[in-house]
Order: structure tokens, then sequence, then C-alpha cells
């Protein structure tokens, strides 16, 4: 362990001692002075909702290379760029480094082809209160009382407005959040250039609630975390803590210079045999060598010559043995032939 490192600091350093120095080094220039709301409360990674991305953070294996490049970023408050082939684990680091962290349930905010900025911070359902408010003048207008029974009381605008993973993780809040942008290579041409003012800054405006600020200068809105609520005050969010951003890639596609200047960029390679006897060992244990762990991983690493595979598929392979499936030696073929198909290559399909 290096005496740096924040990320993966080892059992013998809380996370709390290693966030509070994390707190203290901050370049003069990645400094945020979002104003905390004593009343957001950021969800626990210790609820049961969330017991699968602990485990799914629990059993990522980090090399040193990976740890350097992820506590750069956290230094330097910087998005981390992964880049990889499938399967290797990107998205799983974000994770890693929620639970090591102690940062609360990672945000994710998947990209597609059609996505833009403005669906990553935040959803203004303006149909929905055009809606309300002609049912409420349908109502006074004929007599009746302005809400139905049980109805819940209004909050103006801010019942129609909800912050996506991107604006709650510039949420001014005292310990960063974890934001995975995931498979942001699929995005259109222009997103890239789009996210660096929100990355910069590390504040976005709300065109709604800004032009209501004078009359309603606070307003609650949902948040990407289930039953949350935050206070915006003057139509902007403005950040304290700069959010561990982790983008991932596929390698699909080429970035603007002025996106990858602001990014520390990692690429994780495929892991060979003894980074996956490590990884069947965290996340099986023990068990895994009675169903036929080495054979499994010699036959995975010579098939992933043919084509790429993921190290989930090897975990499958494993899995299906423990539960009885193809143990016999002959059998290896078939399993092979329901869980370690390549992903690219000549034999994907």
């Amino acid at each position: 362990m290096n005496h740096w490192w924040i990320y993966k600091g080892g059992p013998a350093v809380p996370a709390e001692q290693r966030l509070a120095r994390l707190a203290r080094h901050r370049p003069p220039w990645r400094v945020f002075e979002g104003e905390v709301d004593p009343g957001h409360k950021v969800p626990s990674l210790d609820d049961d909702r969330y017991a699968a991305d602990r485990m799914r953070g629990a059993g990522y294996i980090a090399d040193d290379h990976e740890i350097d490049l992820v506590n750069t970023a956290l230094l330097l408050r910087r998005p981390l760029l992964v880049t990889g082939v499938p399967g290797v684990g990107k998205s799983t680091l974000a994770y890693s480094i929620a639970e090591d962290l102690g940062l609360g349930p990672v945000l994710r905010w998947p990209i597609t082809s059609r996505a833009t900025l403005r669906d990553g911070l935040y959803r203004y359902d303006a149909l929905r209160r055009l809606e309300d408010a002609n049912l409420t003048r349908l109502r006074a207008t004929s007599g009746e009382q302005p809400k139905a029974p049980g109805e819940p009381p209004g909050d103006g605008i801010g019942r129609y407005l909800q912050l996506g993973p991107l604006g709650t993780a510039f949420l001014p809040v005292e310990r960063p959040r974890v934001l995975l942008i995931d498979e942001v290579d699929k995005c259109d041409i222009d997103l890239p250039g789009d996210l660096l003012t929100v990355l910069d800054e590390g504040r976005f405006d709300i065109p709604e609630l800004a032009r209501l600020s004078e009359h309603q200068p606070s307003v609650s809105v949902g948040t990407d975390d289930p039953g949350v609520r935050a206070r915006i005050t003057a139509g902007r969010v403005q950040c304290r803590a700069f959010p561990v951003v982790v983008l991932t890639s596929n390698g699909e596609r080429e970035f603007p210079p002025a996106f990858l200047r602001r990014c520390i960029r990692l690429t994780i390679d495929r892991p060979g045999e003894d980074k996956l006897r490590r990884i069947v060992e965290q996340r099986i244990g023990a068990a895994a060598s009675d169903a036929g762990q080495e054979e499994l991983i010699s036959t995975f690493t010579q098939l992933r010559e043919l084509g790429e595979l993921g190290t989930d598929q090897l975990l499958n392979a494993i899995q299906l043995r423990l539960a009885g499936a193809w143990t016999a030696p002959d059998e290896i073929r078939q399993l092979a032939e329901a869980t370690l198909r390549p992903l690219s290559g000549p034999d994907a399909t």
C-alpha cells in the first residue's frame, strides 16, 4: 500500500480518515463552495437495498496501476475515463470506490446515442404541471375543494422537477458521491463538449427555477436517490465535494482533445491467469477448486485468444459446475459452448 493512497487505503486506515485527508488536499483551482443543506441525507450503503452494490464493489480486484490512477483523479478532482474491452470490470470499479470509501450508493447514468446533458442533470414534467393547473381551475370553477381528499400537498414547481444522476452527484454534500457515466462512447458527438462546463465549474443552473427565484428562492425537488429530496436555491446547483466521476468506454470512438485534457485516463487490461485466480477466489471462494477452477481458467484463456471474453463468463462456468452441470471431464466442450462464447471474433455468433 502506498502512503498517499486514499482509495484502497487498507483495512488499518478507516475511510473517515482517508476522506479527511482527501478534503485537506484540494488543488486551489479545484475548490468548490456550495452550501451544504443539513437536512439533505445521502442514503447509506448499509441499507439492505444496496447489498448487491456492496458485494459487487467488495469483489473487485484492483491492480496497483489502477489504484494509482483512481487516487490521481480523486486528489485532482478530475473525472476518470476508464477504457477497456467489455467484461474487464470498468463499471465495477465505480462500485469498488463507493464501497471502499463508504460514499453511498453509486449514481449511474447509462448513455445511449440519444442522451443529452439535460437528461443527466434533471427532468421537468411540464405537461403534468399544465394538466394539474387545468384540474385546479376546473375544481375552482365547479366549487370543489382545490385538492381531492388524501391528495398530497403541493410544492409548487418542485413537484414536477427531479434531478438526474449527474445533477444529484453535484448537490452540495460534505463527502463526494460516486457517479458512473456508463459507456460514454455511445453518446452523441456533442455530449462530451456539453459536459465540460459542469465538470469544470462543478455547477449548473435550472432555468425553470432561476426564473422564479425572486418569488420562490428555495425549492424542494426530487433526486435520483429513491425517496430523497433536495432544496435548490436561486435555481443553481453548486457542489462542495467534487464527485468521483467514472466514465467508461469500450474504445469504440475518439473524444475531443478538450474533453480528454480534463480527464485522468485509465486503460484496464485483460486479467492474466494469476489475477483470474484472485478474482475467482474473491467472488466464489475455496469451493471454486472443487469445480475444476484451473481447468476452466486454462480453457478461458485459450478461448480468449480467439475472441474477447468477459471475466463474468468464467465465473458463470465455475458456478454452473458447482451446481452439478457438465462436471464430467469430457463435458468441458459443452460447458464452454454454453458459457464461454466469445463476445467478438469469428466465433462470436
